[in-house]
């Protein structure tokens, strides 16, 4: 999944792609390197930011999302709103990512349903000013796990298809460096709720912890790093800014398990 911020204040790649046509550019360019779908963003969901407004970010991923589709690509909204899901969708969007799970907005999920357009719940407990302090866990595992438990039995409830239900850890959302790390570890945890699974790590700042504090843009190799070994665990897809080094783990890694299968036994 090919990262498309349209934004100005995204904690990577904010302002680069803001402007329509540059937008379009990079998602051609994403998916030219491999992606198999570009996520296209109109808000910022980085620690700290403000939200806004619902024609401001119409505004912004409408466009994007006509020219991507009408190339016959693969495009997710990334939103929390369900006018902006279902205006999306009617453009040419085929996934709904929300970040919030439906949390954010009580007339999600149905809509949705409605919609028949699939779906990624990510574990949320809180908009990006509060998340900051909403990391007390007793188990980060179990809880996220509890959690994420919740909001798919509410997706389903609402009568989203099962076979169009994707989970997501939401590492970075309300977690500390140490919580991400356990619960990516952990993540047969999340995988055992029986949905697939997005992962999204790319650029994150708990990487640039672990690597002395380097800048977003410089936190790419350890990205790819996690796409090798989250490939291996066999989840549903990762989110990613860049994607050629990315696709190219995931091929090596598909061929090794080719080669495994074919093994002869002793």
């Amino acid at each position: 999944m090919g990262i498309l911020n349209v934004t100005p204040d995204s904690f990577s790649d904010g302002g680069d792609f803001l402007a329509a046509e540059a937008a379009i550019a990079h998602g051609r360019r994403l998916l030219a390197d491999g992606a198999d779908l570009v996520d296209v963003g109109g808000e910022s969901t980085r620690p700290g930011a403000e939200r806004v407004p619902v024609e401001e970010e119409l505004r912004r991923v409408l466009p994007v999302i006509r020219a991507l589709a009408g190339d016959g690509a693969m495009v997710s909204i990334d939103t929390m709103r369900a006018e902006v899901a279902a205006t999306a969708v009617g453009a040419g969007a085929t996934i709904v990512n929300d970040v919030s799970g439906g949390l954010a907005d009580p007339a999600m999920l149905d809509t949705v349903a409605a919609l028949g357009a699939c779906y990624v719940a990510m574990h949320w407990r809180g908009q990006s000013d509060v998340m900051h302090r909403l990391t007390d866990y007793h188990d980060v595992v179990a809880d996220v796990a509890a959690e994420l438990a919740g909001r798919r039995d509410a997706a389903l409830a609402a009568g989203i298809d099962p076979g169009r239900l994707i989970l997501d850890p939401g590492i970075g959302f309300a977690k500390t460096a140490d919580q991400n790390w356990t619960l990516l570890a952990g993540l047969d945890g999340i995988a055992a709720l029986g949905q697939p699974v997005l992962v999204g790590v790319s650029r994150k700042r708990f990487l640039g912890t672990l690597l002395d504090d380097r800048p977003p843009r410089q936190r790419d190799d350890a990205s790819v790093a996690l796409t090798t070994l989250l490939a291996q665990r066999g989840v549903w897809a990762v989110r990613t800014h860049t994607v050629r080094a990315h696709a190219d783990a995931v091929a090596v890694v598909t061929r090794l398990r080719r080669g495994e299968a074919s093994a002869p036994v002793e």
